[in-house]
């Protein structure tokens, strides 16, 4: 009966510690955090993504997911219902993606803001409201894979056609032709030194020509001052000018009209003189015995025609 009675006591004392470490366990791991229920409906593959994943806002852990199924207002919708912090800044553009977490895979709930609204997004347990799901790094690189492949198919071609065998001797000839071109240049260059060597001393006759040049300009300056002045050279080329043109106008109005007059003369007393001259050369004897009797024309007594029968 003793055995029994410490049995029994032993056995009450294993319960009893039992149920107090179950009520502080229970105690300690209490969530007396205030949550609203928010909703989340997309047609993206959410793989990866557990009920009891964590929300996060920024990286602040602030609720979990509750329940993962489909939507029954959008069909072939996936709506994801999450349960989140009320003292997170939930607002009107507060939007959520789905992304991974690490190596494992695991997915969780990024949330983040926009800030193109400060007013908060009212929660109702009863009709939650619904936070817009974009998405992800990962889907979007899913959605632009097939593209992807396409771009590295057709580059991978035009790589086989750039290396096919006509290109790579045309590549090789490229080659030696650069190399070539590569030696010319440099045996000019060489060439050129002597060239460059003699700059600076063509540059400083250049110099120095340029100063005489300077010398000249202002000398030929001074020059142009001095016949541009009053009482100058050109000054007094104007003024001979003036009573060059002045004795021109005289001759024009009064020695020409005389000259004129007297070419005049001269050209008739030479025409009388032609003419003396003529009869003396036809009648020599008019000068001894006068002209006489001028000779009978046609249709005069003792008019005989030349050559005709006397």
């Amino acid at each position: 009966m003793e055995n029994k009675a410490h049995a029994l006591i032993a056995g009450a004392f294993v319960v009893v510690v039992t149920v107090l470490l179950a009520l502080l366990a229970i105690w300690l791991t209490r969530d007396n955090t205030r949550r609203d229920l928010y909703e989340m409906s997309t047609g993206e593959t959410i793989s990866g993504l557990q009920p009891q994943a964590t929300v996060r806002f920024r990286g602040v852990p602030v609720g979990k997911v509750e329940r993962i199924g489909f939507d029954n207002k959008v069909k072939g919708n996936v709506l994801i219902r999450v349960s989140i912090d009320r003292a997170a800044p939930i607002t009107q553009s507060t939007f959520a993606t789905v992304t991974s977490q690490g190596v494992t895979g695991l997915g969780f709930i990024q949330l983040d803001d926009n800030g193109e609204s400060s007013q908060r997004l009212t929660p109702n347990d009863d009709d939650p409201p619904r936070i817009p799901l974009k998405p992800g790094g990962l889907d979007k690189l899913l959605k632009q894979s097939e593209v992807i492949f396409k771009l590295a198919e057709e580059a991978t071609t035009r790589l086989n056609q750039l290396l096919s065998d006509d290109n790579q001797q045309a590549i090789n000839t490229a080659v030696t032709q650069l190399a070539e071109a590569s030696g010319s240049i440099n045996r000019v260059a060489k060439g050129l030194e002597p060239t460059v060597a003699t700059l600076p001393a063509l540059s400083r006759d250049a110099r120095a020509a340029l100063q005489s040049v300077k010398g000249v300009t202002d000398e030929v300056g001074v020059t142009a001052r001095r016949l541009n002045e009053k009482g100058g050279a050109l000054d007094k080329l104007s003024e001979g000018g003036a009573a060059l043109a002045a004795g021109v106008q005289t001759f024009s109005t009064a020695t020409l009209p005389k000259l004129g007059e007297v070419a005049d003369e001269t050209a008739r007393t030479m025409r009388q003189l032609r003419r003396t001259v003529n009869a003396v050369d036809d009648n020599p004897q008019a000068l001894i015995f006068g002209n006489g009797r001028p000779v009978p024309g046609p249709g005069e007594p003792g008019f005989s025609a030349p050559g005709g029968n006397k």
